[in-house]
């Protein structure tokens, strides 16, 4: 009998995968999409087939055998195993880590693959037979029957408990699988504007793979057409995949999805335990969730019938992965939905320029919804001058005297600040030092409540100084502003109202964001102090003045896309605002959105003022063309970093030598330190890789990414490739 090979996945950061022999006893069973155990060095690594055996050849030597086959069917579809080459390849990352991104935890680490029980449960034969003959006295088992009479029901919606072993033992009762459960909505859905029902028309014209840009302002009901297109899919036994940009979001989208479609929605999302997040993988794969809402992991899960992707918030820059794999879910859902020939909607008030591009060239479709569902326009953003104002810790007088306005008038009002602590910097007022991190070019944020010096680039703390380090004064004075100081400026001010923060260091508890929220809804929160978790996604009755700390940080910003995240997150802010009647039925005031500036003639500032976020992506989309920057051309980052200051730069020197050869219709930067040139106790530095051709860039890469590792500085340094870089910090 011949020998048989199998390449192997394993998760090692080298650029291909192994082949293994394949022991007698396991040939025939072998199959893609399979976890195996095999020898790795002097470990033991569960790996994942990446195809069918194959007959190996004469030579033999040297080759390991497979040590143990985990499961007893493909856990992963040739669909996947596809996706999970083409981002390997795409995104120049190992594959064996790439394949390894596919499973959750406890599948990892080579444990049994089952759900706990079968998802639905119907009436056999002998089972509808025995109902008519059960004695009157079997109550219990009797109602179980007559419950399952109709058809296949989920095994959640009926009674537990002895008559159920019963009616199993017997054969009155088996299990089906999910698809076989017959879908009804839980809630009469409500009736669609004008505007709606065109743009619904407009997505059901959709035929095969069809990408659709659904443009609709804050409050538009953006959300009701993924749910009239899910239902669709729903009522065919399809299943869909609704993408959130971050964990915070996925509770409320999961709840209003259960609403409308009651049992087969599940979660998926990092902030779940391992095994929470293997049971709704199972599930899914096993047709059993219908609907899974998750972040951008999301985005690999096995589907027995995917037939639809809605991406909510797809401007959002979380769902590029910043660390390891770095993929980007919006556009491995693009290349899904091409390979799986199904629709896909992405959906934003404030699109990316890169969408919006692709809209304009005829590659997506774009749908508009202008208008709010019977809550009027949204609020004008207007510009508040601070140029020669009293400021009381970063708040003007006549924001202050707004918000009293509002509040007196029965409104909500949210000030939103994206930075967290109480100041991000601590200055000795005698000697002018500034406490700052030893591992990062950066300060030192202060987090008063907590009484630490935190940095929010490496994580390092330390305990709040009671003098100065450098003189021994103890006039130490926190300059700037983050969440911390304007709730408590704002406490001081309110003191008969009550004023909560919404940011990571507050909502460390589970539900407490939900708790929070809640008391938003009811009235009993009026003053909401946050980041950006309260920047997206959420409908706050009540809130009637939004007020925006600043924006100049990012008008100045290093970045290339600073402007333009700048203006997503003050539309989306802005959006909170005047989206209901008020706080319990009341009357709200008019809706108000005022931005503090010391640059209130930006031009970026004046284009969103004047006309809204559109008007700023077109000056924004003419800036780009104008310097050849995306969406009008392609980049990759080459990154490098050591606790040796000088080595990143002599590796990307030579690494540079290394490209150019091969660099037809690529721009190579030279090699440059990272704009925080210090984090973590590492050096950093980078080499942009930029074309106008997509494809003479992966050329490239293909050509020199799996050989530098053969430089002689590649093992001093931790170096890694970013293709399309969602900033080059």
């Amino acid at each position: 009998m011949s020998l048989e090979l199998v390449a192997v996945a394993v998760p090692v950061p080298l650029y291909k995968t192994f082949d293994y022999l394949v022991p007698s006893r396991l040939r025939g069973r072998l199959q893609a999409g399979m976890r195996v155990k095999v020898p790795f060095g002097r470990r033991h690594l569960v790996g994942i087939a990446l195809e069918a055996p194959r007959e190996a050849g004469m030579d033999t030597d040297g080759y390991r055998h497979v040590e143990e086959l985990l499961d007893e069917e493909a856990l992963l579809t040739r669909e996947v195993l596809g996706l999970a080459r083409w981002a390997a390849d795409y995104y120049r990352h190992p594959p064996g880590e790439v394949a390894w991104a596919l499973l959750p935890g406890n599948l990892r680490r080579g444990q049994p693959a089952r759900l706990p029980e079968d998802p639905g449960l119907q009436l056999t034969r002998s089972g509808a037979a025995a109902l008519g003959e059960l004695p009157s006295r079997k109550k219990a088992l009797r109602s179980l029957l007559q419950a399952l009479g109709p058809g296949p029901q989920p095994r959640s919606a009926l009674p537990r408990g002895p008559a159920l072993a019963t009616a199993l033992e017997s054969g009155w009762v088996e299990p089906v699988p999910a698809t076989a459960l017959p879908f009804a909505l839980a809630e009469t859905p409500p009736e669609l504007t004008p505007e709606q029902g065109a743009a619904l028309a407009m997505l059901q014209e959709a035929a095969g793979f069809d990408v659709a840009l659904l443009q609709g302002v804050t409050g538009s009901g953006k959300t009701e057409l993924y749910l009239r297109r899910v239902a669709e899919v729903l009522e065919r036994g399809g299943q869909a995949l609704v993408l959130a940009p971050e964990i915070g979001l996925t509770p409320q989208l999961v709840a209003r999805l259960q609403q409308r479609f009651g049992e087969g929605v599940a979660a998926f999302h990092s902030g779940m335990t391992d095994t929470e997040r293997t049971k709704s993988w199972l599930r899914a794969r096993s047709g059993a969730a219908r609907v899974v809402v998750g972040t951008r992991s999301a985005v690999f899960l096995p589907f027995a019938r995917l037939e639809l992707i809605v991406i909510d918030e797809e401007h959002d820059p979380s769902y590029k992965q910043q660390e390891g794999f770095r993929y980007s879910a919006r556009d491995v859902a693009v290349l899904r939905a091409q390979r799986l020939g199904i629709p896909l909607i992405l959906g934003s008030a404030t699109p990316a320029l890169e969408s919006l591009h692709n809209a304009r060239t005829g590659r997506y479709r774009r749908i508009e919804l202008a208008a709010r569902v019977g809550r009027g326009a949204p609020p004008q953003v207007r510009a508040l001058d601070l140029r020669g104002q009293l400021l009381q810790h970063g708040l003007s007088t006549p924001l202050l005297d707004k918000v009293q306005q509002h509040l007196d008038a029965g409104g909500q009002a949210l000030l939103f600040i994206n930075r967290r602590g109480y100041a991000p910097m601590l200055v000795c007022h005698d000697c002018g030092w500034i406490a700052p991190c030893t591992h990062c070019d950066a300060r030192m944020t202060l987090h008063r409540g907590r009484r630490r010096l935190i940095c929010h680039h490496c994580g390092m703390q330390q305990p709040t100084p009671s003098s100065c380090p450098s003189c021994g004064c103890k006039n130490l004075q926190p300059v700037g502003e983050g969440t911390e100081r304007i709730e408590d400026a704002l406490r001081n001010r309110f003191p008969m109202v009550r004023t909560e923060r919404f940011d990571s260091d507050r909502l460390t508890k589970k539900g407490e964001l939900e708790q929070l929220l809640a008391g938003i809804h009811n009235g009993d929160i009026r003053i909401l102090v946050g980041t950006q978790i309260l920047a997206k996604g959420h409908d706050f009755p009540g809130l009637s003045l939004v007020g925006i700390v600043s924006a100049d940080q990012a008008l100045y910003g290093a970045d290339f896309r600073a402007v333009e995240r700048m203006g997503q997150l003050v539309t989306q802010v802005a959006g909170r605002a005047g989206r209901s009647a008020g706080i319990q039925g009341d009357v709200a005031p008019p809706a108000e959105v005022l931005l503090q500036t010391h640059e209130p003639e930006h031009p970026a500032l004046q284009q969103l003022m004047q006309g809204g976020y559109p008007a700023l992506a077109e000056l924004l989309l003419a800036e780009r063309e104008a310097t050849g920057l995306p969406p009008y051309s392609h980049l990759a980052l080459l990154r490098a970093e050591s606790t040796d200051a000088g080595l990143p730069l002599r590796f990307l020197a030579a690494a540079r030598e290394l490209l150019e050869p091969h660099a037809e219709g690529v721009m190579l930067s030279d090699p440059v330190p990272a704009l925080m040139e210090k984090r973590g106790g590492f050096t950093r530095a980078q080499l942009l890789m930029q074309s106008g051709s997509r494809a003479a860039l992966q050329k490239l890469l293909a050509a020199c990414v799996t050989r530098l590792d053969g430089l002689p500085e590649a093992r001093k340094v931790r170096w890694s490739v970013d293709v399309d870089p969602a900033d080059l910090f």
